[in-house]
């Protein structure tokens, strides 16, 4: 049972930023009764040929595969989604109940090809509850402490960039990197779009303001930060926004191998981070 994502066909609460929210929900709608009902035309004609499902468990299953067993990928009803467009890219997310009353969010990436919405992703997050910690405890400054040398991803990626779009996107993610790794909150905060929220296995969501906070916490500790190592990476630019899909591990034994799909907006001649999801492989 692959059950990790939701749709609804309710209205978001929050108002529409762009023209084309109401046609994105709309075909998320359909996307979701297309797999309850198991109609494999209508969700043919909604899913990218590059289409891809991540569930909670960071298991990755392909657009065959979903198309071989569609209602075993469907679930109940959604609440509190939204949606925001970035050009040809939007973001469709919101929760759901899963086992044992957990907390489940999940993001749907829609892009416009051929004047049409298709879905490019759909993953799903166990989160924790909203009102706990997001923080963890920092360690305690340590004249020993030495900074993490960031190789991977900070200097290079297994990615070979196809258009120059495409290397400024990484350029900007390798800055994110490189700012997280030496405590530079000022310089994080300028690659990432001001409603930015990561979203993590296990962890309460955390906001742009949290992370620099935490950011400037972890500078004043001299705490050594280290970052997940990329091992495979799928990056398309649409216009001005753009998607990227990796799988990272990090370089030690703190947490598990995860799937990390990030979207980015183009804003003033500025690539920037928009939201990142990442699913622990169990």
């Amino acid at each position: 049972m692959i059950a990790a994502f939701a749709f609804s066909k309710a209205q978001p609460k929050a108002p529409p930023v762009a023209g084309d929210d109401a046609p994105v929900l709309a075909a998320d709608a359909a996307l979701g009764d297309a797999m309850r009902s198991g109609d494999k035309a209508a969700a043919r004609r909604l899913l990218a040929l590059q289409f891809s499902l991540v569930d909670a468990d960071g298991k990755i299953y392909a657009r065959k595969d979903i198309l071989g067993d569609l209602k075993s990928v469907a679930s109940g009803p959604a609440n509190d989604v939204k949606v925001r467009s970035y050009g040809l890219v939007a973001t469709v997310t919101g929760h759901r109940k899963a086992a044992h009353d957990a907390d489940v969010f999940f993001l749907n990436i829609w892009v416009k090809q051929k004047s049409a919405w298709r879905a490019l992703l759909m993953q799903g997050v166990p989160i924790a509850a909203v009102d706990a910690p997001a923080v963890a405890t920092v360690p305690p400054s340590s004249a020993d402490s030495q900074p993490h040398e960031c190789e991977n991803p900070c200097q290079t990626i297994p990615y070979r960039v196809r258009s120059p779009a495409e290397q400024d996107v990484v350029n900007a993610f390798q800055a994110i990197m490189k700012a997280v790794v030496g405590h530079d909150a000022g310089a994080w905060g300028r690659q990432v779009l001001d409603e930015f929220v990561v979203y993590a296995s296990g962890r309460a969501p955390i906001s742009k303001s949290a992370r620099i906070a935490m950011i400037e916490r972890q500078r004043e500790s001299n705490a050594s930060v280290t970052v997940g190592e990329v091992q495979t990476l799928r990056l398309a630019v649409y216009g001005d926004s753009a998607v990227m899909i990796a799988t990272a591990a990090a370089p030690d034994p703190s947490r598990p191998p995860y799937r990390a799909a990030r979207v980015w907006a183009k804003r003033n001649g500025q690539w920037q981070m928009a939201i990142s999801a990442h699913t622990d492989v169990k």
